[in-house]
């Protein structure tokens, strides 16, 4: 009998509620859990594929030990012995942890619980850094504590909703269709987007603000400032729970209209209509991501924006206040366990001695960590001098996602001895790691994750461990035995460890820190296995409840009362005369980070396949760029050569290039080789939305484009961006001269048999080659080549893989590259849930579909998850602007 299994995605900080069910043959179905608060049964493309993403190829099985395979107990020996030596001749300082928002806090609380009160080191930090570490600071200079006040429901019932730095529609999908559902019911709602790039989620914007990168926080100081002059000031709110607001207004008072339009470059008309929809609406949200994080001003930004709901009292009630909205699964849980280097267990400060001395106590720990330490791009250059001697990377792939990442790959190489624990056999990481440990993936893992409203989810195994496969938790407990601390680290199960997290955070607590899950202090196997989510906080002795927090004023600074934080609205200048275009970097709709899960799936990489640039037409003007061209982009870090996208989205003067692209699917795409190792001073959070680049034409002497039945390797293209397929593979490609011998270089770097029969053409005037090879009635690869950008339909050919291909007729019409007479071609995918092409939805415009919903009742694209309604949009709105014409 199928299995049915709740548990929880493991994509963005949504954290959706999922149901896997098992098949007898071993078959795995997704869909979204009704019953889990977080989404009620929705899911995004990227979780409806979950189960086309959990195969076993490119698994790492077993340890290894320099490449080569080995036993659990030799290579936890090593590990345990050669962090031991670094200790004893170094110091506990010269060893680190850099983890994942990927763990589960089980996973995370054994790895923080070993650094910082048994090495004795605060060496522990985690990729969360790089997307929500500037949130967190905010939080804890204006509230006291980490703490997010409000819930989704806010999203539901806020009369006003404000979006910066938040491409809803694509990195939150599920929050976005709550919200367009609730304007659905309710169109008076408002919606405000501040962001530089007329991204997907203005669709459903009344106002889009495009502003200057680094320019939201002059936006909210001069919010700040008009509302203290307007009736909406909450002047008893203010007195009786605030500290700070003198000095905030006088620091937001200082810029005047003027200064306004020149640090955001937005017209004075956009700023007062915002001005004013902010002050006349009470309930207000804002919410804010990486667009406000990701930045070397990243804390004051949220500051900013607190100091607007504090000044009017908007927050902590229903549907009104500030809202962090975190970018991976678990972010949230490591937040609560002190995964960064500067926090403690429980939301404990490393900086409080009497903070330290409990977590000290409770532990029984013999050397506890007296001060933060190294964050993140701190952590790198540690090891890129020398001072960390054993390093241990979890879950996670800094090669491709720090900042100077080319710099980060050479600290790794040259550091002594570095080990990875992860899912995948060959990451860019991997590579240089002297010890591997096989991971559990998501299927496997069991414990617990925390989303953005706080909600505590579990996350439950349906799948056995493949290979010697095991758990983060438990790799790291049995290297704490072996170091010496048996009796710390004999957890027997993730129950244990997520009882003895609940049982800290509610340690001396009485209500003076804001976590507290001391409810679950002694909950057993049985107990945790039927864990339905909740919300915190839950001391002991109370149950499950929705909570807002600060609606009563009472605030976790000392006093109580919140802090109003001044700051200065002055935005840094990244671009000169050699790198005059303002770089941002983020996510697309249907990948995430380095591709190691979504890159499994044909379906996602169908919608985007290979990694690109936004640049407005003007500018690709100005640079002799068209699109579809290649494009070299550089900074004084490094180059990566990526496809020009040329789209009014993106604002004059800026580029957008996605994050995902690795060395595992793309000659030179990693985009964080651009970008410096500038960080925000409070948060140490990387400025990853605003570097300065350089952008050409790469001018190949030839392109291509293969579909292939079989993965290719060692390809020696100048430039080359692989993707999965249905059926196969597809794989651009450029060269610095037209091949010399086509079949060779095929035969070099595709498995083809010696029996395979090919078919081609080459023309000499027009520099156009195609070649396919076929065994049987099978296709088994096919290259196009020309001179300029080949304009074969990509989803036509990949499509050609899974048909037969007997006669000559068919195979004929795979080297022309088109479709036979009675076939059609979908197009570029629109909808990833559905596969549904943009020549389809052209199609059934024409044939009277005049709205998303006739698109959807009709191709069913925009149906599932919605993230390309946007899009959808967009093409009819296209065809009945042609049509007028």
């Amino acid at each position: 009998m199928p299995t049915e299994t709740r548990t929880t995605c493991p994509y963005c900080g949504v954290g959706c509620g999922v149901i896997a069910t098992a098949a007898d043959d071993g078959k795995v179905s997704i869909k979204g859990d009704p019953d889990h608060p977080a989404n009620f049964g929705r899911l995004c493309s990227k979780g409806t594929a979950l189960a086309e993403t959990i195969d076993l190829d490119g698994r790492l099985m077993t340890p290894e030990i320099a490449g080569r395979p080995a036993g659990w107990d030799a290579a936890l020996d090593l590990v345990a012995e050669k962090f031991s030596q670094a200790i004893a001749e170094h110091g506990p300082d010269s060893v680190a942890f850099y983890v994942s928002g990927q763990l589960l806090t089980e996973d995370y609380y054994v790895a923080n619980k070993l650094m910082k009160g048994f090495i004795g080191s605060a060496n522990i930090d985690t990729n969360s850094r790089l997307c929500m570490a500037s949130s967190v600071a905010g939080h804890r200079r204006g509230f006291g504590a980490d703490t997010v006040p409000g819930t989704y429901e806010d999203l539901e019932l806020a009369d006003l909703i404000v979006l910066t730095g938040s491409n809803l529609a694509w990195c939150h999908p599920v929050l976005y269709q709550r919200i367009a559902a609730a304007r659905a019911r309710r169109p008076t709602m408002k919606i405000v987007v501040i962001d530089p790039r007329r991204t997907m989620t203005c669709d459903i914007a009344d106002l889009h603000l495009a502003v200057r990168p680094d320019g939201d926080m002059a936006l909210f100081n001069g919010l700040l400032a008009h509302l203290a002059r307007s009736p909406v000031l909450d002047q008893n709110y203010i007195g009786a729970h605030t500290n700070g607001f003198v000095e905030a207004f006088a620091a937001a008072s200082s810029l005047s209209m003027a200064d306004l339009i020149e640090a955001t470059g937005l017209p004075a008309m956009q700023i007062r209509e915002f001005f004013a929809l902010f002050e006349r609406t009470e309930k207000t949200v804002t919410c804010y991501s990486q667009g406000v994080n990701q930045s070397s001003i990243g804390t004051d930004k949220v500051n900013a924006i607190i100091n607007c709901h504090l000044a009017t009292g908007r927050i902590g009630r229903p549907g009104m206040g500030p809202f962090s909205l975190t970018g991976q699964p678990n972010a949230m849980g490591g937040r609560e366990v002190g995964g960064l280097a500067n926090m403690l267990a429980a939301h404990m400060e490393i900086e409080n001695p009497d903070h330290r001395d409990r977590v000290r106590r409770f532990w029984n720990a013999p050397t506890m960590a007296e001060r933060p330490g190294l964050k993140a791009v701190e952590m790198f250059q540690a090891v890129a001098d020398g001072r960390i001697k054993a390093l241990w990377i979890m879950s996670t792939n800094p090669v491709v996602s720090m900042p100077d990442a080319d710099a980060v790959k050479a600290a790794i190489a040259a550091c002594p001895f570095v080990v990875v624990s992860d899912i995948v056999r060959d990451t860019d990481t991997t590579k240089l790691a002297h010890v591997l440990l096989p991971a559990t993936g998501w299927g496997e893992k069991d414990g617990t994750v925390t989303n953005s409203e706080r909600r505590i989810s579990r996350q439950r195994a349906f799948l056995p461990p493949p290979g010697d496969a095991r758990p983060d938790w438990w790799q790291l407990a049995e290297v704490g035995r072996r170091m010496g601390f048996a009796e710390a680290f004999a957890f027997a199960s993730p129950a244990a460890i997520f009882a003895e997290h609940a049982a800290l955070s509610g340690f001396e607590n009485d209500g003076v820190r804001d976590f507290d899950i001391g409810a679950y202090g002694d909950i057993d196997d049985p107990g945790f296995a039927t864990l339905k989510p909740f919300q915190w906080p839950q001391p002991a002795g109370t149950g499950p409840q929705e909570t807002r927090f600060f609606a009563d004023g009472r605030f976790y600074h000392v006093d109580g009362k919140a802090r109003f934080v001044a700051v200065d609205a002055d935005v840094p200048v990244r671009t000169s005369a050699d790198f005059p275009l303002a770089l941002n970097t983020g996510r697309v709709r249907d990948h995430w980070h380095s591709l190691t899960r979504t890159g499994k799936s044909a379906r996602l990489s169908s919608h985007l396949a290979e990694p690109f640039v936004e640049i407005h037409p003007d500018d690709a003007a100005n640079l002799g760029i068209s699109d579809a061209d290649l494009v070299r982009i550089e900074s004084p870090h490094g180059h990566i050569i990526v496809r020009a996208l040329l789209t009014a989205r993106q604002a004059r003067g800026g580029v957008f290039v996605p994050m995902h692209w690795t060395d595992e699917f793309s000659a030179r795409a990693r985009v964080d080789t651009l970008l410096p190792s500038i960080t925000d001073p409070v948060s140490g959070q990387p400025a990853s939305k605003h570097g300065a680049v350089a952008a050409r034409r790469f001018a190949a002497g030839a392109y291509g484009f293969a579909v292939s039945a079989v993965k290719p390797s060692g390809l020696d293209a100048t430039y080359w961006a692989l993707a999965r397929a249905e059926g196969g593979w597809r794989v651009e490609l450029a060269f610095d001269a037209p091949l010399s011998d086509i079949e060779a270089w095929c035969h070099t770097h595709f498995v083809l048999p010696d029996a395979a029969q090919s078919l081609g053409y080459s023309d000499r005037a027009s520099g156009e080659a195609r070649i396919a090879f076929f065994d049987g009635a099978a296709l088994l690869l096919a290259l196009f080549l020309a001179p300029d950008p080949v304009s074969v339909s990509r989803n036509w050919a990949i499509g050609q893989l899974s048909e037969p291909h007997a006669d000559s007729r068919t195979r004929f019409a795979v080297v022309a590259g088109r479709p036979g007479a009675g076939r059609s071609d979908p197009g570029a995918t629109v909808c990833s849930c559905f596969s549904v092409g943009v020549n389809q939805i052209v199609s059934a415009v024409r044939g009277g579909c005049g709205t998303v919903e006739a698109i959807g009742e009709t191709l069913y694209a925009g149906t599932n998850c919605g993230s390309c309604r946007a899009e959808i949009r967009g093409i009819i709105d296209g065809c009945q602007v042609a049509a007028a014409e």
